[in-house]
């Protein structure tokens, strides 16, 4: 039960966060508000990277609005650039922390109530199976997965690889759906819902495969 209102709590976040950034759009308008933002100069994807970073670190934190917001922002190529740099640089310390002190620190980022979900996905036994192992990594699921991989004996090249490969495949999508609302640009929406099918397909096939 408590597991069930952290996971409609997260969701909220992420409906807060958007909402905020529709309203500074419609209020002030997308070259208004990138303009106060670029004020900041290299602190503003700065700024962006360390919320998305924290938020796969701890994953109750919501991280999906961060990435719509970087494409807001930043536009479609930098907003990727800053997405994807967070992503890569904390999926990997969520393995190098899973792998070097186990499972009672893992425990203590992510909390007891979603413990059970990191050891569920290391029991689909990623470390034999490189496709599936991606797979997971392009799902919402990517935090936990990363720290799931880092408790099995998978090596750490055949997981950077997987990384890299999600990294590229689904992080465009969020990055392009921001992109697409605040510029409202048909093609970077399209993209965005064609590639959320996708995904949708993947997550679908990846948590539907049997254990055995």
């Amino acid at each position: 039960m408590k597991y069930k209102w952290i996971k409609i709590l997260r969701w909220v976040l992420i409906g807060v966060l958007i909402a905020l950034a529709i309203w500074l759009l419609n209020k002030f308008g997308i070259e208004q508000v990138r303009e106060q933002v670029s004020r900041f100069g290299i602190w503003a994807p700065v700024i962006v990277f360390g919320l998305r970073f924290t938020s796969i670190i701890v994953p109750v934190l919501p991280g999906t609005a961060y990435a719509i917001l970087a494409g807001g922002l930043f536009g479609f190529v930098q907003g990727l650039l800053v997405v994807a740099l967070a992503d890569l640089a904390s999926c990997t310390f969520n393995f190098y922390i899973a792998r070097r002190y186990g499972r009672g620190l893992v425990e203590r980022f992510v909390g007891e109530q979603f413990m059970e979900k990191v050891d569920r996905l290391g029991q689909r036994h990623l470390e034999g199976n490189f496709f599936l192992m991606t797979g997971f990594l392009m799902t919402g699921l990517f935090d936990f997965a990363a720290y799931a991989v880092g408790l099995t004996k998978t090596r750490w090249q055949s997981y950077l690889i997987a990384l890299v490969v999600s990294i590229l495949i689904a992080k465009p999508l969020w990055v392009a759906a921001g992109a697409g609302i605040f510029e409202g640009s048909q093609l970077f929406l399209g993209f965005a819902l064609l590639g959320a099918f996708g995904i949708g397909i993947v997550t679908a096939v990846v948590q539907r495969k049997p254990n055995q």
